[in-house]
């Protein structure tokens, strides 16, 4: 047996933040990842650093998380391509314009840099768009990254701090102080930490975490230049309805210069296989938004399934019913953008901090003690 601090299943990219700052203060960690580092749904992933105001905790953990992404760029390697190139909310109408405003004031009130651009100031910053857009919103910080070699960095750093990278090792079983692999082996641990994304209801049942299946498609070289993450306000309708699949606008550049498109959601679908119909809805709602893209090569399409929770906020705490066993899951879309504040606010739990936000809208006790259960089906 070998012991440990603190075992971290799951080497993701918010498992693999999390080792990143533990090992920092000194706890002696183990991450185990079934296959390698990054390579489940944080591999899918778009790499967008955005802060997002659906509500409140969903403002106050993205806007945290993307300051904490700011303040480690510098020392990020040019592999893992950040780039500050910020998000436009595109309004197609009047109305999706006088909803910015309300943007506007939850943004400024988190601390957000945001500016709201006419239609005029939108062709001038996005001359590629398509023509009789309103305006949009511009949240100045935001930023793309590429995410499987951004979690492989927070991995390596903590692998340089002692900590042990256990890659190519399936956990079969969570025990009280204890994780067993799948070859027998038994890691021992004075704490335990699920980070394992859609696979995290298989290791600890009763998890409310359901997949929602997307899809991802990335240009040949030569698409039409954008300058920043293009996404369209009707995004919001589609990201955080739960009924039927759907589709939206958005467009991120890349520093190879091709671009990534997306985006389709498909609630309990848990295939990988690619949808025709679906990708091809996707790709002609982009095209509303980018006509450029018309006639451009794909290089490589793919799906990917995110951990999704009923609120669509993260379980990131202990297990109110099982106290050896802590979570850090369920971040949906969202996982690459809060890897760095759920990382942070798991460990000042584990250590006994105070955090910079409050952890208590993300406690996994609203929805696994008896009482939490018993309103959810009232």
């Amino acid at each position: 047996m070998s012991a440990f601090d603190c075992v971290i299943v799951g080497g993701g990219i918010v498992g693999a933040a999390l080792a990143d700052v533990l090992s920092a203060d000194g706890v002696s960690v183990a991450l185990v990842e079934a296959r390698s580092i990054g390579a489940g749904t944080t591999a899918c992933g778009m790499g967008h650093l955005v802060a997002m105001d659906d509500n409140a905790a969903e403002l106050a953990l993205t806007s945290w998380s993307v300051s904490l992404w700011r303040e480690l760029a510098d020392g990020l390697p040019r592999t893992v391509e950040y780039d500050a190139c910020g998000t436009l909310w595109l309004a197609a109408d009047d109305e999706e314009m006088a909803a910015v405003s309300a943007k506007v004031a939850n943004y400024r009130a988190a601390g957000v840099r945001v500016e709201v651009l006419d239609s005029a100031a939108l062709y001038e910053a996005e001359p590629a768009l398509a023509p009789g857009l309103v305006g949009a919103l511009r949240v100045v910080d935001d930023a793309v990254l590429y995410p499987p070699l951004a979690a492989r960095t927070f991995a390596l750093r903590a692998q340089a701090r002692g900590a042990r990278l256990m890659t190519g090792c399936p956990v079969r079983e969570l025990r009280p102080g204890s994780v067993v692999l799948s070859n027998g082996d038994v890691l021992t641990a004075r704490h335990i930490v699920l980070a394992a994304g859609v696979a995290s209801p298989s290791l600890c049942p009763g998890l409310p975490i359901s997949p929602r299946k997307g899809h991802l498609l990335i240009t040949r070289r030569g698409a039409p230049v954008v300058h920043h993450q293009l996404v369209e306000l009707g995004y919001l309708k589609s990201a955080h309805g739960t009924d039927g699949a759907s589709v939206a606008f958005n467009a991120q550049p890349r520093v190879t210069g091709q671009l990534l498109l997306g985006s389709s959601r498909q609630p309990g679908d848990a295939t990988r296989e690619v949808d025709a119909a679906l990708l091809e809805r996707m790709l002609k709602r982009a095209a509303m938004f980018l006509p450029g893209l018309d006639g451009l090569q794909a290089l490589r399409v793919w799906t990917g399934l995110r951990p999704a929770t009923p609120d669509g906020l993260p379980l990131l705490g202990p297990h109110p019913e099982k106290p050896w066993l802590w979570l850090a899951c369920g971040h949906e879309g969202l996982g690459i953008t809060t890897a760095t504040g759920s990382a942070r606010l798991v460990a000042d739990q584990l250590l006994g901090r105070t955090s910079a936000i409050d952890a208590r809208p993300y406690s996994p006790a609203r929805f696994l003690t008896a009482s939490s259960r018993e309103t959810a089906h009232a």
